[in-house]
């Protein structure tokens, strides 16, 4: 086992994670719900397909495209999504 890569996926992922909408939505459901645990236990479940997508879809195209095009790509569409943040007024779109 690659210990080294899931310790880094896990707090790359970790960090990421924390405070972002999908959190914020967790613990206002956790806040409004009588069960706790139902939502914990299906946030985890909508994570983890998601990372499941995200592996799957990232293997797949590691088949036709070098990973380092994959990951220029990644890191383009990072930095288009930062600067549209960046340069936005606030304003709804």
């Amino acid at each position: 086992m690659d210990w080294q890569l899931l310790f880094l996926s896990f707090g790359t992922i970790f960090l990421s994670e924390l405070g972002d909408k999908s959190q914020l939505a967790t613990m206002s459901l956790s806040g409004s719900s009588t069960a706790p645990r139902y939502v914990f236990i299906g946030s985890a479940a909508a994570l983890l397909l998601a990372s499941a997508v995200g592996v799957f879809l990232g293997d797949s195209i590691s088949v036709f495209l070098p990973t380092k095009l994959l990951k220029a790509i990644a890191a383009g569409l990072f930095a288009i999504m930062a600067m549209r943040l960046f340069m936005s007024d606030g304003s709804e779109e």
